[in-house]
């Protein structure tokens, strides 16, 4: 089986176990176990050692200790009550709708570290002051959401980076970091949906279904199908009713400035000469977990004294932040052990075999990969998961013989996974942009499906380009001329109908 067609059944049977299931632990646990059937020779007791001996070999402690710390930090900043204090100070200085629609933007881009504490923090932070200016709930919901994944994705310090490095080979001819930084220009709907959102306030410009929600939220319905009511983080009995600013702001400069000094400091250690050597050939797991590390000790300093929060809860944030990431974790453990079962069974020989042939097929295969990941995206609800399962077959694909194209591709699953996990209405991401919003879920879907939608199409004809040219200027610049120009259109008949 080694190096043929069968190597690639194992990651087939999870992508078809998830769109079926719609439940990626258990359908990535297929696809592991299948893959030790096949290395073992469906020997039962060699298929239960392959299975846990290749999970072993490759879980990446240094990731699961990082999330682990990075959850921690969530958990405190959560309970602080920096975010409370941040949308008092807000709701003081911000003059207009305008004014509050890009506040709610610029706090969704700084909470960076991680998209579930920003869909839950953004909402109940600035919930008071867009009611105050007539926003509706479903157009601040669009707004969470699509300023949590999106960032994350494109952020070095987070657990999204992490996660990708973990799936790079260590052979290969780029590291796990330098893969991350190097997919950033390149991931159209991340940085597309970002400036969608700027335009949308800058041009006053409501379409489709979030229309009907805008105008009705003017006549004071802000819920337009009524309310809901939702938990949010303000009703936790551990938040502090008197934090500042400071307590949300400084842990995350720290968090900021550690994490780049240990990338310096490891990358001159590693024999760099100059900063942009530095940040290429770091040690990104450890200066991530020298970061958490330190931005931990720093909020214990800046928080335990001035009893913002208790020693006992301080410490309880530790077990709080490893439950809170414990799904992220499941899901790279078993995407770590199938990366494994498809290095047992030869899957980058086959792959690179059969793709180095078609080199025609080759350049279309970045759109193909995005709209793969969108559909298993919005089938299985998670992000995670479905770049768990495609990145490292990309990476097999196109290691060694094409490393743009791997480059490439890989943004395209990672872009594909986010533009999916925007329009699933079973996305916990979501359903908590839903519930931070405390607006209707499925308001909050059919509007961002709408908007979503327009920048999933500009991203298919931005790959194709992407896969012809090889050059994230041209890719990222004549993707962005499209939106701007759809938008303008889309902008010219609404104001045509508005004076109609």
């Amino acid at each position: 089986m080694y190096g043929t067609w069968w190597s690639i059944v194992p990651p087939i049977v999870a992508i078809l176990l998830a769109f079926i299931t719609k439940e990626v632990y258990v359908s990535l646990f297929c696809g592991v176990l299948l893959g030790a059937l096949f290395t073992a020779g469906f020997q039962p007791w060699a298929t239960f050692e392959t299975l846990f001996s290749t999970m072993t070999g490759n879980m990446n402690l240094n990731i699961i200790i990082f999330d682990v710390l990075l959850g921690m930090i969530i958990v405190l900043m959560s309970q602080s009550g920096g975010s409370t204090a941040y949308g008092n100070w807000a709701s003081s200085k911000i003059k207009g709708k305008k004014g509050a629609l890009f506040a709610t933007t610029g706090l969704g881009m700084l909470i960076f570290v991680d998209d579930y504490f920003n869909c839950l923090t953004v909402g109940s932070v600035m919930r008071p002051v867009t009611d105050k200016f007539k926003v509706s709930r479903a157009k601040l919901a669009y707004i969470i959401d699509a300023t949590a994944a999106p960032v994350c994705i494109i952020a070095p310090i987070s657990s999204w980076a992490a996660a990708v490095n973990s799936y790079v080979p260590e052979d290969s001819s780029l590291t796990g970091f330098q893969l991350f930084l190097r997919t950033i220009p390149y991931n159209l709907y991340a940085l597309l949906t970002i400036l969608m959102v700027l335009l949308v306030i800058a041009w006053k410009l409501d379409f489709g279904l979030m229309k009907k929600h805008e105008i009705n939220a003017e006549k004071g319905d802000l819920f337009t199908s009524g309310r809901e009511e939702y938990e949010s983080m303000e009703n936790d009995k551990n938040v502090n009713p008197n934090g500042k600013v400071i307590d949300l702001v400084l842990p995350v400069l720290v968090l900021i400035g550690s994490a780049v000094f240990g990338m310096i400091y490891t990358g001159y250690q590693g024999g760099a000469t100059n900063v942009i050597d530095a940040f290429a050939n770091c040690s990104a797991e450890m200066s991530l977990i020298f970061a958490t590390t330190i931005t931990v000790i720093f909020m214990a300093i800046l928080y335990l004294p001035r009893k913002v929060i208790s020693f006992k809860n301080f410490m309880g944030a530790l077990p709080e932040g490893a439950k809170l990431m414990t799904p992220a974790i499941l899901i790279l453990t078993f995407a770590w052990t199938l990366k494994g079962m498809g290095d047992n069974l030869g899957i980058s020989d086959f792959v690179n075999n059969t793709v180095g042939a078609n080199a025609t097929a080759s350049a279309i295969i970045p759109a193909s990969m995005f709209a793969i990941a969108l559909f298993l995206a919005f089938s299985t609800g998670t992000s995670w998961g479905t770049f768990a399962i495609l990145v490292p077959i990309v990476v097999s694909m196109y290691a060694g013989f094409d490393e743009e194209m791997m480059i490439i591709a890989v943004s395209a699953v990672l872009a594909g996974a986010v533009c999916g996990d925007h329009v699933s209405p079973i996305s916990d991401t979501t359903i908590m942009s839903s519930s931070g919003a405390q607006c209707n879920h499925i308001n909050h879907v059919q509007t961002q499906m709408q908007y979503a939608m327009v920048v999933a199409v500009v991203c298919i004809v931005g790959y194709i380009i992407a896969g012809v040219s090889k050059n994230w200027v041209i890719a990222l610049g004549s993707s962005a001329a499209i939106l701007i120009f759809v938008l303008y259109l889309i902008r010219r008949r609404e104001m045509k109908e508005a004076k109609a």
